[in-house]
């Protein structure tokens, strides 16, 4: 990019405060209404941060927005990959996405990002060093091949993939649970793809200004970032309210179209994959078991299967909103380093005051920052100075379990299966009783460097 198109962009940036809104939260919190009513009142258009959203199909399991509220406020990014596709990549979203908001500053749109995928939201907000390449590498220049080669070693099992990792990555394989095949494949790949080891590529983000142990600078000066949260019982009843809802717009029609279409025949030839592309969406694993059901099946199997099914989904739903709200906890609000912007919490558990707790309060937030007036309602406190987490490799024999993360450990020494173990342990070796009286808990020798845990008798740790 040349220097002036690149002087161009950023004074742009600087000219629309705030530079980019993004709404993070739970599925089910209301994103997708905050973002098209912001969108309407703002000059703003939408760009979809998810990573089922971007297939085409699935609407109503992915809860896509509909054409009407589509209609309300311009949206991108949504239903443009072929089903069949499985190596799309954080870096084809992330491309294309900074291409629309360069676009959009250029024509004076406030770009509002939102959705559940949040790590394709950090690609957007941060820089990184790495996607194996350059940052503005194209997906056609050798990027079909990169997520094929990932999935090749996906394959192999998890021992034998964190073993290859450990001779040339020792530092990574460190980090990462032997079980994380997904992860220890992409340092596996990253070291194959560049010759240097991914930790060392991470250690150079960190030296960079404005990095962390998470990423690099940020992209864009002045975001606004709302989290929207909830009382947890209230979402649930939500979650599950949404699957019948789900339902009756013709979900379990949806979903068996699709399989005829794209995954009948892999089926057959025992080809399925629900880890990789659409067909990882919550919802389609699953009714997997009644999407296949022989045609011999009786009518009372088959409702059997179906009422299995959608108790899966709502229990899949339930615990992927946990999840996510976990993630913008750990990589927003947790988050080391100075270059953490603003996080402003609003509460969405009672959607009969909607526009009381969560509209106006966003637009009184956004109008503050236009005037370049501190808000009336302050964001959330980053709480990463104290809470850092040394991603150390603790191994504890008496649980037969690894555990990668200081604060884990600490958090698995507690836990009463733990303590199960330890109980046991002095039962049936009463000569170790006095060295075990303590194993329930860390002691003072041999911590981490950063708030870490002990090792304690049966158990041990690499940093």
């Amino acid at each position: 990019m040349a220097a002036s198109t690149l002087s161009v962009q950023r004074a742009l940036q600087r000219a629309m405060v705030p530079s980019l809104v993004v709404i993070l939260g739970a599925t089910g919190t209301g994103k997708s209404k905050l973002a098209i009513e912001l969108g309407k009142r703002l000059q703003g258009e939408i760009i979809s941060a998810d990573s089922m959203q971007v297939y085409q199909g699935l609407d109503i399991i992915t809860n896509k927005v509909t054409a009407e509220e589509r209609a309300q406020c311009r949206h991108h990014m949504i239903s443009f990959v072929d089903p069949l596709v499985s190596g799309y990549t954080v870096v084809d979203f992330r491309n294309k996405a900074l291409a629309l908001i360069d676009d959009m500053h250029s024509r004076s749109k406030l770009p509002i990002v939102v959705g559940g995928t949040n790590y394709y939201i950090e690609s957007l907000l941060w820089r990184v060093l790495l996607d194996t390449g350059q940052e503005n590498e194209e997906p056609g220049d050798g990027g079909d091949e990169a997520p094929h080669r990932k999935m090749e070693l996906e394959k192999v099992g998890g021992a034998e993939l964190h073993k290859r990792l450990a001779k040339v990555d020792p530092k990574m394989a460190a980090m990462l649970h032997p079980n994380d095949k997904r992860k220890i494949a992409r340092s596996l790949q990253i070291h194959e793809e560049t010759g240097i080891p991914h930790s060392r590529w991470l250690e150079e983000q960190r030296e960079q200004e404005g990095g962390d142990e998470l990423g690099g600078p940020l992209r864009y000066p002045d975001p606004c970032i709302f989290w929207l949260h909830a009382d947890m019982e209230a979402l649930d009843k939500r979650l599950d309210d949404r699957v019948d809802e789900m339902l009756s717009s013709g979900l379990i029609e949806e979903l068996r179209d699709f399989h005829i279409r794209y995954n009948q025949q892999k089926v057959k030839e025992d080809s399925q994959d629900y880890q990789h592309g659409i067909f990882q969406s919550i919802g389609f694993k699953e009714f997997h078991d009644y999407l296949t059901a022989p045609e011999s099946s009786t009518q009372q199997e088959r409702d059997t299967l179906r009422d299995k099914g959608i108790e899966a989904l709502k229990i899949a739903t339930r615990r992927y909103a946990r999840k996510q709200n976990k993630w913008v906890r750990n990589r927003f609000l947790k988050r080391p380093g100075d270059n953490v912007p603003s996080v402003f919490g609003l509460d969405v558990t009672d959607v009969s005051r909607w526009e009381e707790t969560v509209l106006n309060p966003a637009l009184q937030i956004l109008d503050s920052l236009r005037k370049g007036e501190e808000p009336a309602i302050a964001p959330i406190r980053v709480q990463g100075a104290e809470l850092r987490n040394k991603r150390s490799y603790h191994t504890c024999d008496l649980c037969d379990k690894v555990i990668i993360g200081d604060l884990e450990w600490t958090a698995h020494l507690k836990s009463k299966k733990h303590h199960y173990h330890v109980r046991k342990k002095r039962k049936s070796d009463p000569a170790g009783d006095q060295s075990l009286s303590s194993s329930a808990l860390p002691v003072s020798s041999s911590v981490s460097e950063d708030r870490g845990a002990a090792v304690v008798p049966g158990c041990s740790e690499a940093s």
